[in-house]
């Protein structure tokens, strides 16, 4: 797979709070993915309005540096990957299958886009595009044991066929996504990419969802269901009214700047249930 190379790294670590490219440490790859999450909204605007989803860097860092906007899998852990990359990393972009909210034991499309990271021996994997239940730091890899983030706890599973990532809620470890190793071309990701932008089954094609964290809290957006979650408090949930709000809140809690354009606003008025 090709290598990219980012056209401006010195205003995207500027957006992660580093004036100077950082050494490639594990203090370092917590930091990083740590405030990607926050300063990057996981966002999928573009396929609930059918506009296409290019996922070239080139495309990727105008949308999200020059419009204003996040993305989803496919376009943050791209830039991410990237970044990696340019600081001296020794990443591995891989793939997985998102199982979250389904049945035990379901085997779904390889539809996301996540990264392994070498470092002094120990293999990690780091994802900031997984949405509402992103891991907020690097998860060793060959380590079958709880571990701690900023957020909930996770834990990885050796499985048959790769990797079970797992998170701790209210309680209870709930399933994520299934991942391998396998190597992962260009052509790969352009495949997954098109079935989740496009597919009429894709659950992208067919609701809004956007999430953002922060200091001991997560942000979620499902249509219109607004929810703050605090760690070790009770969720905030509220539903919006109307799309003035809806954009409103968009601004407001994520961050996310929005074309102002007709077909814009009707998709996001098909998003909201009335209250």
């Amino acid at each position: 797979m090709s290598e990219p190379r980012l056209t401006n790294l010195k205003l995207y670590l500027q957006r992660l709070g580093f004036d100077t490219p950082p050494a490639p440490t594990l203090n370092t790859l917590r930091q990083l993915q740590l405030r990607h999450t926050g300063a990057f909204p996981f966002e999928n605007l573009a396929t609930i309005t059918g506009a296409p989803v290019l996922i070239d860097l080139a495309s990727i860092e105008q949308k999200v540096f020059d419009h204003g906007r996040g993305g989803y899998c496919y376009e943050l852990n791209h830039l991410f990957f990237a970044l990696l990359l340019e600081l001296g990393f020794d990443a591995r972009a891989i793939s997985g299958r998102v199982v979250m909210n389904q049945p035990e034991g379901s085997w779904t499309a390889r539809t996301h886009r996540l990264s392994l990271v070498t470092l002094d021996g120990v293999r990690y994997i780091t994802d900031v595009g997984f949405g509402g239940m992103v891991p907020t730091a690097p998860l060793i890899l060959d380590s079958e044991h709880e571990q701690s983030t900023p957020h909930e706890p996770y834990r990885i599973e050796k499985q048959t066929d790769g990797y079970m990532l797992r998170a701790r809620v209210a309680g209870e470890w709930r399933s994520m996504y299934l991942f391998d190793l396998q190597r992962q071309e260009d052509i790969d990701y352009t495949i997954g990419n098109w079935y989740v932008s496009t597919h009429p089954q894709s659950p992208f094609t067919q609701r809004l969802m956007v999430a953002r964290t922060g200091d001991g809290w997560r942000k979620t957006l499902n249509n219109g269901s607004f929810a703050l979650h605090r760690v070790g408090a009770e969720s905030e949930r509220r539903e919006v009214a109307d799309v003035d709000e809806l954009i409103a809140l968009l601004a407001g809690e994520f961050d996310l700047r929005l074309p102002d354009l007709p077909h814009v606003r009707h998709a996001l008025e098909r998003m909201i249930v009335p209250v």
